[in-house]
């Protein structure tokens, strides 16, 4: 007979414990311990009755052919790392309004050139729906489901056979055998998992809408990113009309790619040039205002870095950042103190990247000192010149990767002078702007300013 016990399970991490505690201590995250109902089977007796798993060596292994599925939405398909894979489990998330539905509902309008597509929906009925899709332009012959139960959602699979599967979404699903609730930590792993095995053992593609936190992060457990093969976050404010979509995961290509969208009346609309909406007039000089080459994935894009250098009264002042790492700008503010002689202990100073996209690379070191000199000192920088370069505690310029492609973006965009550091220049390599090799940071700022 199958017993059954209570358990508390963190929400972030999965860990289990026989009693509640306002504190995980696996993960260290507050009130993240949620109540669940654990139902066990008894423990056969005797010898296993279990038959050994099939048991092969690599050279017997057939391999597959490799297609992807290209949905012609090349910024989607660039994120995945070239189209969509057979068998391929995707899991996206995203704020609530962010698009996550609507990009989905495109997708499936183009998938339907490869085969059957069944869109299942838990948050809305299938009118709802229909609205959505006709302003979309959606006619295709796609199927919808409307059902939250994963058991009669897995039956309908069965009977249709689709080659492309959407789940909008997984926090909504529930599997009968529990007795917990829809989007607790047991239901989302459980759904997720069967519906997994499904999608391997039949071949389908299956792309999974998750909900989630106020910190950001995807909703239930974090085996449930795991689980899947991608991993894909939505970024973009409420107030802007631009969406990034970001791979954090990926088995079958790059983490670094992104996607740019723009949300309009007809869905998302791919941005061919993202630079031209993250930088501005390169014809005019500005204090506290720099043009940083920055790389993501493949694609190179210009950037401007701003800061802002403000006296304060405070005895503490403020260091705020928007779109990068603020850890970066104390690290900054320590060398241009120390190596350059600045005196910032009374300036508040605040650094933004404009357009909203976060920089995750350490080479806007340069770009972001010299916005912060540039706005202490009052003096313009001049918006022909980009600065491409990790600043090293001792004040060197150190290394950055993908140096051509970054030149290149400069070049095309009307850069006519990079500085870049010295170590990173390749010998018999004619780039197409003019670049200054630098070793130190006081060297920059000595030929800017």
């Amino acid at each position: 007979m199958a017993k059954s016990k209570t358990q508390f399970i963190c929400s972030e991490c999965g860990y289990a414990s026989g009693k509640w505690s306002g504190q995980c201590p696996s993960c260290e995250s507050w009130n993240t311990m949620v109540e669940e109902l654990v139902v066990t089977a008894p423990a056969a007796a005797g010898k296993s009755t279990s038959v050994p798993g099939r048991i092969v060596t690599f050279d017997k292994i057939p391999l597959e052919s490799g297609k992807r599925f290209r949905t012609e939405i090349e910024e989607f398909d660039r994120v995945l790392g070239g189209g969509v894979v057979p068998g391929g489990v995707t899991l996206a998330g995203g704020e609530p309004g962010i698009g996550k539905s609507t990009l989905f509902l495109q997708v499936a309008k183009q998938l339907t050139a490869y085969g059957s597509v069944l869109y299942v929906s838990g948050e809305e009925s299938p009118s709802q729906i229909k609205m959505r899709a006709k302003r979309l332009g959606v006619e295709e012959n796609i199927y919808l489901m409307a059902e939250t139960e994963v058991g009669s959602i897995l039956a309908g699979v069965e009977q249709l056979s689709p080659k492309f599967l959407i789940i909008d979404s997984i926090q909504t699903l529930y599997d009968a055998g529990l007795s917990s609730a829809p989007g607790s930590v047991g239901q989302v792993r459980g759904c997720a998992s069967r519906i997994t095995q499904a999608a391997k053992h039949m071949g389908i593609a299956v792309f999974i809408v998750g909900h989630v936190t106020k910190e950001g992060a995807i909703a239930g457990p974090r085996v449930l990113e795991h689980i899947v093969d991608t991993v894909l976050y939505f970024e973009g404010e409420r107030t802007s009309n631009l969406r990034i979509l970001r791979a954090v995961k990926n088995r079958f290509g790059s983490t670094d790619e992104i996607g740019v969208f723009e949300m309009r009346d007809a869905g998302m609309m791919e941005v061919k040039n993202p630079t031209m909406l993250f930088e501005g007039d390169f014809g005019q000089d500005m204090s506290g205002v720099s043009v940083f080459a920055a790389t993501q994935g493949t694609r190179p894009m210009l950037l401007e870095i701003q800061a802002l250098c403000a006296h304060t009264q405070l005895n503490i002042p403020r260091r705020l950042v928007s779109g990068i790492d603020q850890n970066r700008l104390y690290m900054i503010c320590a060398v241009l103190e120390k190596k350059i002689g600045l005196k910032l202990y009374q300036q508040d100073i605040f650094v933004n990247v404009a357009g909203g996209i976060k920089v995750r690379e350490h080479a806007a070191d340069l770009a972001m000192a010299v916005s912060i000199v540039s706005s202490l000192r009052n003096l313009g920088v001049p918006r022909d010149t980009a600065f491409i370069g990790e600043v090293g505690l001792s004040g060197e310029i150190r290394h950055v990767a993908q140096l051509s492609k970054r030149v290149s973006e400069c070049a095309k965009m009307g850069i006519g002078r990079v500085f870049v550091p010295k170590s990173s220049l390749e010998r018999g390599v004619e780039y197409k702007a003019k670049v200054e090799g630098v070793s130190t940071l006081s060297d920059v700022l000595a030929k800017v300013f």
